[in-house]
């Protein structure tokens, strides 16, 4: 097939890889190179490395709206859209042959939006999956062609279920292609009903209550590692918490009191949660043992 892919985060990578293995890609789009780091140094999106190793034409407008007459006269037969970060318009969509299809980070209708990993493990699900489907003008509504189911464990964090996701992501964007030029695909709608909704991840989501229980904190811990991480206050300082452990605890102090200065163990709004690995502002990350070492954590000391 003449494949124009069109991704911009690292979700896109092995799917990129897999998809100039097998058929012809007349062109990469993806954002245009951004700032980051503490440096903020003019940085290439991921897909721009790869493509580039590949050896594939690579385009970075700052709108792939205005690119529609270009993107026509390529004359793609499909339109392979992963993580790329802007709406396409209708006048693109009815380009290729076979449509525009994107391959989202959940079992759609569940978990539309820009953050289904982290907002999946936020709320404590225990399956997810990655879905191909017919981009329509409506955000990740469009009808399902094929899905997968992938298990979430209590080890997994944001990150780790990326990697699951992102090396599952090739054998389900070649099988969609193949049924799709084999016309052995029949597009399903999807249950609008049932949707739910995953929103951009902001910074203050991060901001530890430690009424919560002891669950809902562990969740939350694991669905912001790596980015942007969860966090609480020790001596005035944001104090990063990226592994934890829920302990079983009757404890008689007040949620966000240290309960065992040896973990740290810290009181929840239920039970009680092992802080064991954390990052002090300025600091490296290190061990919850390292970092009582280091620093004056007793018996009730509060966080928060």
């Amino acid at each position: 097939m003449r494949v124009v892919f069109v991704g911009t985060a690292p979700l896109g990578v092995p799917a990129l890889h897999a998809l100039a293995e097998r058929h012809e890609i007349l062109a990469v789009f993806t954002q245009p190179d951004r700032p980051a780091g503490r440096g903020l140094k003019l940085t290439p999106p991921p897909i721009k490395t790869v493509a580039c190793k590949l050896g594939l034409s690579i385009y970075q407008p700052e709108k792939i709206n205005r690119e529609v007459e270009f993107i026509k006269s390529l004359s793609p037969d499909v339109i392979v859209v992963v993580a790329f970060g802007q709406f396409l318009s209708k006048k693109l969509l009815a380009i290729p042959r076979y449509g525009c299809i994107n391959l989202h980070a959940s079992l759609l209708p569940h978990y539309r939006g820009a953050a289904p990993i982290q907002w999946a493990i936020i709320n404590g699900e225990t399956e997810t999956g990655l879905t191909t489907f017919v981009l329509s003008k409506e955000m990740d509504a469009g009808d399902i062609l094929l899905q997968e189911q992938v298990e979430i464990s209590d080890s997994d964090t944001a990150g780790t279920l990326h990697e699951k996701l992102a090396h599952r992501g090739p054998e389900i964007v070649l099988q969609t292609l193949e049924g799709l030029e084999k016309g052995t695909l029949t597009p399903r709608p999807q249950d609008h009903s049932q949707a739910t909704f995953a929103p951009k991840i902001e910074e203050a989501l991060g901001q530890i209550d430690w009424s919560c229980p002891a669950r809902k904190i562990f969740n939350l811990v694991r669905g912001l590692n790596p980015a942007p991480g969860a966090y609480t206050f020790f001596g005035g300082q944001r104090l990063k918490i990226y592994a934890s452990r829920i302990v079983i605890s009757d404890s008689i102090f007040a949620s966000g009191r240290v309960i065992d200065p040896e973990g740290p163990i810290v009181r929840c709004g239920d039970d009680a949660l092992e802080l064991r690995e954390v990052q002090l502002a300025g600091k490296r990350r290190m061990s919850g043992r390292d970092f009582v070492n280091g620093h004056k954590i007793k018996l009730g000391t509060e966080l928060g």
